[in-house]
């Protein structure tokens, strides 16, 4: 669904736009499934997973014609995807451009874009093969599988594994069975890149033919092992204008673990905050076939909210970023997931 909102009616559809602003135009999602690679799985083993994606569902006809051409502006339109769940986690699918209310840096700013559909994604899966996942491997790549069921036939995915370095290990590809094979005859050893991983990713990503980007991560969370450090990625997400989602497998006794470990879900957590993602703590290996369809239809669900902004200047500053609920009733327990903000473009 596409409407475009004008100052006192939530009409019709909007375009397709190219904007000018790195976040607006398209924006990326961060799929962090923290794995743990399981040591050498041989045919014999392997687990008969059948992975079909499934049918892209069919857009509805606009009232203004095709909305795929292309319309130019001069004025950077902010684009801000949305995820709206219920109390229990549901996802809620049936909301209005009236229902949101968007501030940037306090100021409340008019919304003039809306949309909710379901775009082909490029994928990065940043899968953890370091000794700690030895344990968890098998069941992480099940997890991947049911993930990539909730693809439609349009995305594209690749695969970066890491343990003592970052490896692209699956460039782009629209065989998700691929990737699959390639997770289960991994192994797990040495010890946990994650920030460069997430750097290589971030770098493999700017060869994505889709506009909507998404990153998983599938790990424990710790890094004891990257030469890029921990503020350095957190700005490199941010500048990237990046969504992450974060499958973290975390053992339910941190204490028995290192320092970084222990950091580990706190991590997740803000780099998936941050970005409009949102962490899916796994501590039952049995829950995280669940976790991962959950975490695949909730990329396929989430809203899209443009507006020009006020403030225009093209200073690179940070502007940070609220979307309040409006319309609705008191007692709507609705959890809203967005980006927390943006780099206005440099002079």
């Amino acid at each position: 669904m596409i409407q475009r909102c004008e100052p006192k009616s939530a009409s019709p559809c909007a375009p397709r736009l190219i904007y000018n602003l790195p976040m607006a135009g398209t924006y990326r999602a961060l799929l962090y499934l923290p794995l743990t690679l399981v040591p050498f799985i041989s045919r014999a083993q392997e687990p008969k997973v059948a992975i079909v994606p499934r049918p892209q569902l069919e857009r509805p006809a606009s009232g203004s014609g095709d909305a795929t051409f292309q319309l130019r502006v001069d004025t950077s339109l902010v684009l801000i995807p949305v995820q709206a769940t219920s109390s229990s986690g549901a996802t809620i699918n049936d909301l209005l451009a009236t229902n949101f209310r968007v501030f940037e840096d306090g100021a409340e700013q008019r919304i003039i874009y809306f949309s909710k559909d379901d775009a082909p994604v490029s994928i990065g899966l940043v899968f953890d093969s370091s000794a700690s996942m030895t344990n968890k491997m098998r069941r992480s790549a099940e997890a991947a599988a049911a993930f990539f069921q909730t693809a439609n036939r349009e995305d594209e995915f690749f695969l970066v594994g890491f343990g003592e370095r970052p490896k692209l290990k699956v460039p782009f590809t629209t065989d998700p069975a691929s990737v699959y094979r390639t997770l289960v005859h991994s192994r797990a050893f040495g010890r946990t890149s994650l920030f460069d991983a997430i750097h290589l990713a971030l770098m493999q990503m700017k060869n994505a033919r889709n506009s909507r980007k998404a990153l998983v991560i599938l790990s424990d969370g710790g890094d004891n092992r990257s030469r890029f450090t921990r503020s350095e990625i957190k700005d490199e997400v941010l500048e990237s204008d990046v969504q992450m989602h974060a499958m973290g497998i975390f053992d339910r006794d941190m204490t028995k673990h290192t320092t970084e470990e222990e950091n580990g879900p706190r991590l997740l957590n803000e780099l998936a905050e941050q970005t409009g993602g949102r962490l899916y703590p796994v501590e039952d290996m049995n829950d995280l076939k669940a976790i991962s369809l959950s975490l695949g239809n909730a990329l396929r669900n989430q809203y899209v909210l443009g507006y020009l902004a006020s403030n225009s200047a093209r200073d690179g500053k940070y502007r940070r970023v609220r979307v309040d609920l409006a319309g609705l009733p008191a007692t709507s327990a609705i959890r809203l997931s967005h980006r927390r903000g943006y780099y206005a473009p440099p002079r």
